[in-house]
């Protein structure tokens, strides 16, 4: 099988992506081998990480992440490899040495960034489908985010890595 860049696929199919909140609400347990809740969001620590068919390096490769600071939704864990699903909803296994706990989201689709929560608030900046943002506390169906030198508030809805477990 071919080698995929995943980062352009993000970008054109952005609108297409499948929102994660379902998953992610599924009934966490602690895994034995980190010590952490899963399923839980982590982003890719490189700018090239490979996610393979199976947990070592033995394993062949399915896709080729050219993007750092991906979210991707920790589904099960086996010794130092994660099995993540992406923005895609692709499932591959990454090593843990590849993966941050650095809390980011994808856009679903375009909006406004909002200065405050209020629904009349100013408008702060336009985000894109596909953009990466860093994610901070969510209220409701709100969360704090970061993007590009802006700061405000999206809908939880349009961010693909913003669950329950954001605030």
């Amino acid at each position: 099988m071919k080698r995929a860049v995943f980062a352009l696929a993000v970008l054109f199919a952005g609108p297409f992506l499948p929102f994660a909140s379902a998953e992610a609400q599924e009934e966490m347990q602690i895994s034995r081998f980190s010590g952490k809740p899963v399923p839980r969001f982590e982003t890719l620590k490189h700018e090239k990480v490979n996610g393979r068919k199976g947990p070592s390096e033995e394993y062949q490769v399915q896709w080729e992440y050219a993007r750092k600071g991906l979210p991707m939704l920790i589904v099960k864990e086996s010794g130092d490899w994660r099995y993540v699903r992406d923005p895609a909803g692709d499932e591959v296994w990454i090593n843990r040495t590849q993966l941050t706990g650095q809390q980011n989201a994808v856009a679903l689709g375009d909006f406004v960034l909002k200065a405050g929560r209020a629904p009349d608030s100013a408008g702060v900046a336009k985000v894109a489908a596909g953009a990466l943002v860093e994610l901070g506390p969510c209220k409701a169906s709100l969360c704090q985010v970061s993007v590009d030198g802006f700061r405000g508030w999206a809908p939880r809805a349009q961010l693909w890595g913003a669950t329950a477990t954001n605030g």
